[in-house]
């Protein structure tokens, strides 16, 4: 299986932490990363992104905070083995954010928010091929 890598987009104005900490729940909750699973250390997040290291301390700790991820000291950093728990109320807002962002990038290419809708739809019903 392939490493867990995070990527940055900076046209969204959410902060790199907060991207981090989304990448996260959001592979931990679609099953790429399961608990166990190991993160990269927060020196290679750093260097793979040129981001200052404090930035990827900031949001690893807060999901240790959260009991998303425990670091063992000279081990590394891994996801719980008790998963995420996550209220309705900030998953609902995790995902306005997505379908904004995903709404504003669509828009910036020139398609319709119900071209964008229409394509969602194909892709669930298992037609994700692309044209």
């Amino acid at each position: 299986m392939e490493p867990f890598r995070f990527r940055l987009d900076n046209s969204t104005g959410v902060p790199v932490y907060r991207q981090l900490i989304d990448q996260v729940l959001l592979a931990i909750s679609a099953g790429t990363l399961q608990g166990g699973g190991q993160l990269p250390t927060v020196r290679q997040v750093a260097v793979d992104l040129a981001i200052n290291p404090n930035t990827v301390m900031r949001a690893y700790r807060e999901l240790e905070i959260r009991g998303s991820l425990t670091t063992q000291q000279g081990l590394g950093t891994f996801v719980t083995l008790k998963g995420v728990k996550e209220d309705d109320a900030q998953r609902q807002a995790r995902l306005s954010r997505l379908a904004a962002d995903c709404a504003s990038k669509a828009g910036a290419e020139g398609f319709s928010v119900r071209e964008l809708s229409d394509r969602l739809s194909e892709m669930v019903a298992g037609d994700g091929r692309r044209r």
